[in-house]
């Protein structure tokens, strides 16, 4: 599905069935350098059982049209964006990493367009190693290695995968090269430099839930279930043995928690 924004194209996968604005809405934000290809399992599942699903590629990333946005701000004013060129007066919001800042303030800052907030792998401040941006910065394949080494979990370093013959962390790092030049260090850069998570995550009205990686180096456990005390209200789940990327390491846990927490019904849909 394509949304205009701003005379932009921009492109939101469906989870295989045609989007009904009339039903209770999810938008799912990817993490840096990635696509809305990483929701694949849990878009389907909520698109088949009674949900508007728009899995979103951020500009700049995917089949949406640039520039990327440099920061977390810009990003949280762009999610309403979709929400209005999406014809939702309301919707759950499910991010990942970046994506998890942005929807973290777009939440706080829309509190009536945003009627539940999930978080995967978030913590603030989500500074970045000095190796790692400056690798990003330069358009170093390095950045594609550390990224992989430091997001998946040892599980999946060592192979793991549900699918007989796939090897998890070749799929990320063939993600993250097929992300233009200066997208990674644009959404890592938007992460160390953005100051409002505390406030935002204080300020929340919203039903939310942080989803955590049990090994997480990138957003460690104690640094995520720091940002999630400051939540009102915040239920927490731990996938144990997970990394940072645990949407890809841990899909039916991840989507467990997700089915568990997300309303079912009585979501405002449709804009009147």
């Amino acid at each position: 599905m394509e949304l205009n924004i701003g005379g932009r194209r921009t492109f939101a996968a469906t989870g295989g069935k045609a989007f009904d604005a009339g039903l209770p809405a999810i938008i799912f934000v990817h993490g840096a350098g990635a696509d809305h290809t990483v929701w694949k399992l849990q878009t389907r599942y909520f698109a088949w059982h009674g949900h508007g699903v728009l899995a979103i590629d951020m500009p700049g990333h995917g089949r949406t049209d640039g520039p990327p946005i440099p920061t977390i701000e810009g990003l949280a004013d762009w999610l309403i964006a979709v929400l209005d060129a999406a014809d939702l007066e309301q919707a759950a919001l499910v991010g990942h990493s970046v994506g998890s800042l942005a929807t973290l303030e777009a939440a706080a800052r829309y509190p009536d367009r945003v009627n539940a907030l999930a978080l995967l792998g978030c913590a603030y401040p989500m500074r970045v190693n000095d190796v790692l941006l400056d690798a990003a910065r330069a358009n170093d394949h390095l950045a594609n290695e550390l990224i992989n080494a430091w997001g998946y979990g040892r599980a999946a370093q060592r192979g793991r995968h549900a699918m007989p013959g796939t090897w998890m962390m070749k799929g990320g790092m063939r993600l993250l090269e097929a992300a233009g030049d200066s997208v990674l260090y644009n959404d890592m850069h938007a992460c160390h430099v953005y100051e409002g998570g505390d406030a935002a995550a204080q300020n929340l009205k919203c039903p939310t839930l942080s989803i955590m990686g049990e090994t997480d180096m990138m957003t460690p456990l104690k640094a995520a279930r720091g940002t999630a005390a400051l939540i009102p209200g915040v239920r927490e789940v731990v996938i144990r043995g997970a990394g940072h990327i645990m949407l890809d390491e841990a899909p039916d846990e991840t989507l467990d928690a997700l089915r568990n927490f997300l309303p079912k019904s009585g979501l405002q849909g449709a804009k009147t």
